[in-house]
Parts: C-alpha cells; sequence; structure tokens
C-alpha cells in the first residue's frame, strides 16, 4: 500500500473513532436528559396529585361537617316534637291516673 493509502486509512479510522466517541457522548446526554426531564415531569405529577388530595380531603371534611349539621337539626326537630308528644301524653295519664285513684 501506498503512503497516501496508508494515510487515507488511519484519517477514516480515526475519523470514524471520533464520530462514534462524539455519538457516544450525544446519546450519554441525551439519555441523561431524558432521566432528568422524566424526574421533573415525575415531582410535577407527584404535587399535582397531592394538591388534588388536600382539595377532596378539604372538600369531605366541608361535606362532612355539614351532613352533620343538617342531621344535627334534623334530630333536634324530632326530639322537640318527641317531646312535645310526651308532654300532651302527659296531662293524659296524670287524668287517667286521677280516675283510677278515684274509683278505687
Amino acid at each position: 500500500m501506498s503512503l497516501e493509502a496508508l494515510t487515507s486509512v488511519t484519517e477514516a479510522e480515526k475519523a470514524a473513532k471520533d464520530t462514534i466517541a462524539a455519538a457516544q457522548l450525544q446519546s450519554r446526554q441525551i439519555l441523561s436528559d431524558a432521566n432528568k426531564a422524566g424526574e421533573a415531569a415525575l415531582k410535577a405529577a407527584v404535587a399535582e396529585a397531592e394538591s388534588k388530595l388536600s382539595q377532596l380531603r378539604d372538600k369531605a371534611a366541608e361535606k362532612s361537617h355539614t351532613d352533620s349539621a343538617a342531621l344535627r337539626e334534623q334530630l333536634e326537630q324530632q326530639k322537640e316534637e318527641l317531646r312535645k308528644k310526651a308532654e300532651s301524653r302527659l296531662e293524659e295519664a296524670a287524668a287517667l291516673i286521677v280516675e283510677r285513684i278515684v274509683k278505687n
């Protein structure tokens, strides 16, 4: 082989090695960037999920408080109705007791 051919082959091999090295470096950089982007996206998704969960908990607590207040009011009304019925029957019961005592 002539010196020129050997020089050409050597230069071609060096160029190929340089190209391979550059491609490997670029692929590592792309992989690193993709990992960073993936981690950032994951952190953002977790933060958004935590925020939504917090909002849902707040809404559930508020609804629970509202529902319990409504139930408490309903039970107070029922209690008052029962108390009034009992008071009206108390007079009837007292009259019945007096009547039975007088008859005996």
